[in-house]
């Protein structure tokens, strides 16, 4: 089994993916695009599916803290239905309360300037993301 994860912004999309064992996720990269055109995201994550044989795509699904589903959460089913029409696979949500704070967090610690964390923190947001489906799906076996 081999993941992506999706952390998807206004302008950026953090991308992480898994090792081949569905154990590990690894940042992957960002891409930036026009804010709110998602459908300039649909074809380089098609490549990035094909090109790593990727089986699930798991992505970050914005809830409110009080677990209602805001304008956030609304824009990311949206791309979900686009995505999955795209590629023809099925797209896996994934709670992402606090993976932004955590990977902040991480990076404060390790004490990463303020420009240096805005360029990583979407892709190791989607770490975050994949890593916890890929705990909650191995705890599953």
């Amino acid at each position: 089994m081999r993941a992506l994860g999706l952390d998807l912004g206004t302008k950026t999309l953090g991308i992480a993916i898994s090792d081949k064992l569905g154990l590990i996720a690894s940042t992957y990269k960002t891409i930036l695009f026009n804010e709110q055109v998602y459908d300039e995201l649909l074809e380089p994550i098609k490549e990035i599916v094909q090109k790593e044989n990727i089986d699930t795509i798991v992505l970050g699904f914005p809830k409110n803290m009080n677990n209602t589903i805001g304008p956030r959460a609304t824009e990311t089913l949206v791309f979900k239905d686009k995505l999955e029409s795209f590629l023809e696979m099925k797209v896996i949500l994934e709670d992402e309360r606090w993976t932004s704070v955590q990977a902040n967090n991480m990076m404060i610690k390790a004490d990463m300037s303020r420009k240096k964390r805005k360029k990583v923190v979407d892709k190791l947001a989607a770490t975050f993301i994949l890593q916890a489906y890929l705990d909650k799906n191995r705890k599953g076996d």
